[in-house]
């Protein structure tokens, strides 16, 4: 028995451990003006944030389509999968989802050659879909049916939890994406806004009127939740993730990976922006 597992570029994996997990990512696309480019494809997230920097309008982002998904099923089938688990982008802030669903029953129900397919949301963004995925695709290596690692998956999607020090609500607030921090326009000029990811959608979680006691907040939560596992790090084209990372270290002595926010997320959440992600303990 051989389960995959497939999941979508907002999750912001570094390529290393798409690799070592030999994960499929499906790219959504940008859009700058009227030009669309594949994410991760057409550019890197340093030439993404470079492009921003030069761009006058914001990118924009659309779903892959249910076609690009079955593509990357039946290659998995071609290869000799018994079964492939998709961990999808939180479907409250995205329709990735639903293109994901879609072309799971489009090969389960083909009688010629069907092909069992589950999708799980993961009610996450960025580093907390990625280490879903990566549990999962550990999980898998060690034998477990698509049922096991489906279950999997969705306890840890009640677990994850993700936390973000953002520079700028301009991004959020222009992508339609602000949800539970709409509170925080009214002030936002003189904050370092904190966003939340809660039951798969983008809330307030804080304010905080410098970088520096922003980033203690974070530290802090990581700190409340206690006996966390799997802790990441994303960030946007940062100057200061070695500094934070120093300081996750005094607090947290397991290892740390390190993803770099790419365009899906970014383009909603700004350069700059730095965040954790972790799973409660069960």
């Amino acid at each position: 028995m051989t389960i995959r597992i497939v999941t979508d570029s907002a999750c912001d994996l570094p390529q290393h451990l798409i690799a070592q997990h030999k994960i499929v990512v499906v790219p959504l696309t940008i859009r700058f003006g009227d030009t669309d480019y594949i994410d991760g494809e057409d550019f890197t997230p340093k030439e993404f944030w470079a492009k921003c920097t030069a761009s006058p309008v914001l990118p924009e982002t659309a779903a892959p389509s249910p076609g690009q998904f079955e593509a990357a099923y039946r290659r998995l089938q071609s290869e000799g999968a018994t079964g492939v688990l998709v961990v999808s982008l939180s479907s409250g802030v995205s329709a990735t989802m639903q293109s994901a669903e879609i072309a799971a029953r489009l090969v389960g129900e083909d009688t010629a050659n069907p092909f069992p397919v589950q999708v799980v949301d993961s009610r996450s963004v960025s580093m907390g879909q990625g280490i879903i995925a990566t549990s999962c695709a550990t999980r898998a290596a060690q034998g477990a049916s698509l049922s096991e690692v489906a279950e999997l998956a969705t306890a840890l999607s009640h677990r994850v939890h993700v936390y973000g020090a953002l520079d700028t609500l301009e991004n959020l607030k222009k992508g339609g994406r602000i949800g539970g921090v709409k509170g925080m326009l009214a002030s936002a000029l003189s904050i370092k806004p904190i966003i939340d990811v809660r039951d798969g959608k983008v809330e307030e979680g804080g304010r905080q009127r410098t970088r520096s006691k922003a980033l203690a907040f974070l530290l802090e939560k990581v700190k409340e939740h206690g006996n966390i596992s799997d802790l990441a790090v994303l960030q946007a084209d940062c100057d200061d993730t070695d500094a934070f990372l120093s300081s996750l270290r005094q607090i947290y002595s397991g290892s740390i990976e390190v993803g770099d926010i790419g365009a899906v997320i970014g383009a909603h959440a700004g350069r700059g922006t730095i965040g954790v992600a972790f799973f409660d303990a069960e």
